[in-house]
């Protein structure tokens, strides 16, 4: 698994950690269970007035025994978990195993491909020139990758967000969320951005006297909708559960310079909007398709051409099972441009952020299956904007 998606985890050192912990462990409850007994003896030789100051002092090395084992034993299992969190999740038998983007699959188009019998312009050039985008000014305000919409063009980025909300909400059955832009590290690690990905976090300063004041900027209402359930038993009666949202979203791109960064690609800071699933397992899959539908009727009520494809191996999330990619035609760059990803992630994130449900009063917990894909918002008029230009 690790193999096919060209990944990289010391599996031996795991391996050895994890044997080391059991062992441990059980030597540690043995090692309790004869301080029990033993405390229970003491305490019946008290009672018939008996000496016990030698047992005493035996049980003191006993518990002093113990406390070692139980620090080395939470240090071991905090290295284990550290492993465990940058190990992705195994991809869903039909992912095709690929090298390159090359291998990801095309499943299908939708709409005719545009022509046209004049020039075509960039639309960093067509936005400069309708005066509805400022990329200087952006850039002057926050930095490069910035930017400022300004006029019609705020009011088209407003008018798309509200009716993507419209959409998913009155004809796709999501509940709207409005949630913080902010999420603290442990919501950040429920997800899967990090450990791995915190380099292209945006973090707060953090207040050493404050644990609450480990902040990141989030880089996609995935983070703090799928955590509203983290450390919760939900009921089987709920699911499956729909909630969509629009937040900002910030990135750093690390790594990023110099490719297709010109104009609306790969900024720091963007709209979209979410939409979320929580299901059951054996759900999650026919969910998986319906969630794709709903973000293609987003193009298909603006009428963008566009294509779905499903990620191989390599191309695959960090924490998908299974990923397909919409992507928009862009005729100025004669090529397909990602505008949302939809992702199954079964029970990756569940385990992670331990969100669980009970299918009926009393039975036992089972971990969730999470979902989510972009719902696209602004995006797709950004990438068709990179494409669909006049005289």
């Amino acid at each position: 698994m690790l193999t096919d998606r060209h990944t990289e985890a010391d599996l031996d050192r795991l391996i050895k950690l994890d044997t080391r912990w059991r062992e441990n462990l059980t030597h540690t409850q043995s090692l309790k269970a004869h301080q029990n007994q033993v405390s229970q003896q003491i305490a019946e030789r008290k009672k018939a007035k008996q000496d016990a100051t030698e047992t005493i002092a035996e049980m003191r090395e006993l518990s002093q025994k113990i406390k070692e084992l139980t620090v080395e034993n939470n240090d071991t299992k905090a290295e284990i978990d550290a492993i465990l969190l940058t190990i992705p999740n195994m991809p869903e038998a039909s992912t095709p195993v690929g090298t390159s983007e090359d291998d990801n699959i095309e499943i299908k188009t939708w709409g005719e491909l545009p022509s046209f019998d004049f020039e075509l312009k960039p639309h960093w050039e067509i936005a400069e020139q309708l005066d509805i985008v400022d990329f200087q000014r952006g850039a002057k305000v926050a930095g490069s990758n910035f930017v400022l919409f300004k006029g019609l063009g705020a009011r088209l980025e407003r008018a798309l967000i509200q009716f993507m909300l419209d959409l998913h909400t009155t004809q796709h059955g999501y509940t709207e969320i409005s949630p913080p832009f902010l999420a603290n590290r442990p919501t950040m690690t429920g997800t899967g951005q990090l450990p791995k990905f915190e380099s292209d976090m945006y973090r707060c300063d953090r207040d050493e006297e404050n644990p609450d004041s480990d902040l990141f900027l989030i880089p996609t209402a995935e983070v703090p909708v799928t955590n509203l359930f983290a450390g919760e038993i939900l009921s089987g009666e709920d699911l499956p559960i729909y909630y969509t949202a629009y937040t900002p979203c910030f990135r750093r791109e690390a790594g990023a310079y110099g490719k297709d960064t010109r104009g609306l690609q790969r900024l720091h800071q963007f709209d979209k909007v979410e939409m979320v699933k929580f299901t059951t397992p054996e759900t999650s899959y026919a969910e998986h398709e319906t969630l794709l539908a709903n973000a293609e009727s987003v193009l298909q009520a603006l009428g963008l051409p566009y294509r779905v494809v499903q990620h191989c191996t390599v191309e695959l999330g960090f924490a998908a099972a299974k990923c397909y990619d919409i992507e928009v035609w862009a005729p100025a760059r004669q090529r397909f441009l990602e505008v949302s990803s939809c992702s199954n992630f079964e029970d990756f994130q569940a385990r992670r952020a331990n969100i669980r449900f009970r299918r009926e009063a009393g039975a036992k917990p089972e971990f969730i299956h999470t979902l989510n894909a972009s719902g696209t918002a602004s995006a797709a008029c950004r990438h068709r904007a990179a494409g669909d230009v006049s005289e």
